[in-house]
């Protein structure tokens, strides 16, 4: 436990704006401390006299240990960071978590739904899936507004291997599409091929629920829908707490979990 709970030191190697009040970070190990990582996993960043907070990867750590990170700023320690520079040193802990269910995927037909900030937590599996045989996979993501779109340069290489349809709450031309994912799912089906036949999502909590009712409501059984609670994180190792849900805690069962296990937890959550 002390090893889990004991910050290692990385360097910040870049750092660009990525969407509204969110930016890019690039990270690498120090002193030879390097790391494995599995899509969907989380860590978490700390500085002097700031707390601490959990992130996503944006990619897994490459064979130099250096791995990515798109943070929005929103509280204390996030908005330290933006206030760092490359070349600083930060404390990291990780990797937390389970992934995605990598085994049961290869060779369907799946479809990414992303909304808002909810994109970063599915990029290493978009990477992961493209690059998969025989795995068909296709992403809607949905945004209040172009300028509060995240991963441009993500997205723009992921059109060379996957359909991707971008839908807005407030579009700004007549050429955007207007609305929310759930709303242009027939044309996403004719373009991957047919209907999806396991869902990857993360996003607000209204928008997976919305996810999660429509397909199983539609024959796709439950156990073929996951969901990221990314937003539950806190200390990756169910000591504080804060991520609670139902008989499970998040950092360490979760934050992917499938349709069928969140509705029984949220039954005991309710219970």
């Amino acid at each position: 436990m002390k090893t889990l709970m004991t910050p290692q030191l990385i360097r910040i190697t870049e750092i660009y704006d990525d969407g509204e009040a969110s930016s890019h970070f690039t990270f690498e190990p120090v002193n030879g401390i390097n790391h494995s990582a599995r899509p969907g996993q989380f860590f978490t960043l700390t500085l002097p006299g700031h707390c601490e907070a959990a992130f996503t990867y944006l990619s897994l750590p490459d064979a130099e240990g250096r791995f990515k990170a798109l943070i929005r700023r929103a509280g204390t320690l996030t908005s330290a960071l933006f206030n760092c520079n490359a070349g600083d040193l930060i404390g990291f802990r990780g990797p937390f978590g389970n992934s995605w269910p990598l085994d049961q995927l290869l060779g369907k037909r799946i479809l990414i739904i992303a909304g808002g900030i909810g994109l970063p937590p599915l990029a290493a599996i978009a990477d992961h899936l493209i690059n998969s045989n025989n795995t068909q996979v296709a992403l809607i993501y949905g945004s209040r507004s172009p300028a509060d779109q995240v991963l441009k340069y993500e997205r723009s290489a992921w059109h060379m291997y996957m359909p991707i349809l971008e839908t807005f709450d407030h579009p700004s031309s007549q050429e955007q599409l207007a609305g929310t994912p759930l709303d242009h799912l027939q044309e996403m089906t004719v373009k991957l091929g047919g209907h999806p036949e396991a869902i990857l999502t993360c996003g607000p909590e209204v928008m997976m629920n919305a996810v999660g009712h429509h397909f199983v409501q539609n024959g796709l059984p439950p156990e073929n829908i996951w969901l990221a609670l990314e937003r539950r994180m806190h200390c990756g190792v169910g000591e504080c707490g804060h991520c609670y849900l139902g008989s499970s805690y998040v950092c360490t069962d979760g934050p992917i979990y499938s349709w069928q296990q969140l509705t029984r937890l949220q039954l005991q959550t309710t219970a």
